[in-house]
């Protein structure tokens, strides 16, 4: 069997910056109580096409979920009794929300977990290099409404970086994609990667926009 090709410079500089780090990397968060919490995972997938260069997976989920509607996010959810850890959890969601093939996936890394007092869960990410990218598209429309490979180069370009501001005195990152506001959890998430990945830009951290009003403005 040959063997597999190491991933490309930029990842494994990725991987080896979160060696070292802990979960204020990506946003402050509460500590988690000892008890009445649910482990979950999400897949940071990282790949890379000619054109574009690094890009990552993201998925819109349903307007008509009971949680999150609508809300960005990386695949992921909940950890199920039979999986193999929080990287098993995170390969499998994906699949069951995007269509990737376990098989083409390398995991490099998990990340500290992420306790979200909304949802009641603590998040394990999972870090991972797309090898053999498959095609992907939404699985049951019921749960996830879209999914795109979105470039690195356009998350950093300081044109579509800015603070959101929810309807409860929550102010954190925003990213504008194509179709897409990315906010709250996954934004800060990938607001780490970027500064961690040497792709941050100086960008106006001062503009911060309505909520609302930024979602209004992607559809």
């Amino acid at each position: 069997m040959t063997e597999a090709a190491e991933p490309p410079d930029w990842m494994q500089r990725l991987a080896k910056a979160t060696e070292e780090i802990d979960a204020t990397t990506f946003m402050r968060v509460p500590r988690a109580p000892e008890e009445g919490v649910r482990k979950a995972a999400v897949l940071m997938l990282f790949g890379e096409s000619e054109q574009h260069g690094p890009d990552i997976l993201l998925l819109r989920r349903s307007d008509t979920l009971g949680s999150h509607p609508g809300q960005v996010a990386f695949p992921g959810g909940a950890q199920d009794d039979t999986d193999d850890g929080p990287v098993g959890t995170a390969l499998r969601e994906a699949y069951e929300e995007t269509g990737v093939l376990e098989s083409g996936v390398r995991p490099l890394a998990t990340l500290p977990e992420l306790y979200v007092p909304v949802s009641g869960f603590v998040v394990t990410p999972v870090l991972a290099y797309w090898e053999q990218p498959s095609p992907v598209a939404p699985v049951d429309l019921a749960e996830t409404a879209a999914v795109a490979r979105v470039p690195v180069a356009h998350l950093a370009d300081p044109a579509n970086r800015f603070r959101v501001r929810h309807p409860a005195g929550y102010v954190g990152a925003a990213f504008s994609a194509p179709g897409m506001l990315v906010w709250g959890f996954t934004a800060g998430l990938i607001n780490g990667l970027i500064a961690l990945g040497g792709w941050e830009q100086p960008w106006d951290a001062t503009d911060v926009r309505d909520l609302e009003l930024a979602l209004r403005a992607t559809q």
